[in-house]
């Protein structure tokens, strides 16, 4: 128990002023801004996800405080958080800048997330309901719908779901943790081969995997999933040179919405 003494003497230092005080600010400060930070970077990696924010733009940390309505401590603490992700770079005299991974890092990044999905598929088959089963189904339907309305973000966004959805239900919190770091690869390449792609045969692609999902099939889902990363692999290396060779877009930032 906190005796009132102590508590005396800590609002006496509050009262005075001392470097005790400041400390204590500090570290009540820290403790605010960091939601902050992360709602920034959450915002800031959602637009780069989705293609809002291209590779190579500039993020500079005077104009993205003003969007937010912050100061630059919390932005620039966002930028760290991004670049420990492997999303951007953040050079001396130059700022911080998207990156644009390598062919190499998104194909061996597809690779992985072939291994962990056919184990969350596996998880998966034990777990789900038939409520899930829809789930996946509407995912697959919404794909089909926005490829017949030649939206390729909208299929991006469903598969991305989709994809998701597995692993959640799966249920093992550590594979999920694993999945997680390699989205922003696997959404930078949606991002950046879907317009040289069909996004009727993407969509197309996941049906066997809900097939293999309903009959209850373990080991079917699990090849399924492979099978898809395969022919997904497939189509980045026929697109990619295409797709690299295009107009990177707009130089800095477009205005990103308030956390």
């Amino acid at each position: 128990m906190v005796q009132p003494s102590a508590v005396r003497r800590v609002a006496a230092t509050a009262k005075s002023g001392t470097g005790a005080d400041l400390a204590l600010l500090g570290v009540d400060n820290t403790v605010r801004r960091m939601p902050l930070a992360e709602q920034i970077k959450d915002r800031l990696l959602q637009a780069i996800l989705e293609g809002r924010i291209k590779p190579e733009s500039r993020l500079i940390e005077l104009q993205i405080s003003r969007q937010f309505g912050t100061s630059q401590a919390p932005v620039r603490e966002a930028l760290r958080g991004l670049e420990a992700l492997g999303v951007v770079e953040i050079s001396p005299f130059r700022g911080a800048r998207v990156r644009r991974p390598s062919t190499e890092e998104i194909l061996e990044g597809y690779a992985v997330r072939s291994e962990l999905e056919s184990l969350g598929a596996r998880l998966a088959v034990t777990f789900i309901t038939p409520a899930d089963l829809d789930e996946l189904a509407g995912y697959i339907d919404q794909m089909k719908a926005a490829a017949n309305a030649k939206d390729g973000h909208a299929v991006a966004v469903a598969d991305a779901r989709f994809h998701s959805r597995i692993i959640e239900i799966g249920g093992n919190s550590t594979l999920g943790r694993v999945w997680r770091t390699l989205e922003p690869f696997s959404r930078t390449l949606i991002t950046l081969v879907m317009p040289g792609s069909d996004p009727m045969w993407t969509a197309s692609l996941h049906e066997p995997i809900l097939a293999a999902l309903r009959a209850g099939d373990g080991d079917l889902a699990s090849e399924a999933l492979r099978h898809h990363f395969a022919d997904a692999e497939r189509l980045a290396a026929r697109v990619w040179s295409e797709a690299t060779g295009a107009t990177a877009g707009a130089s800095t930032i477009p205005v990103v919405a308030k956390p």
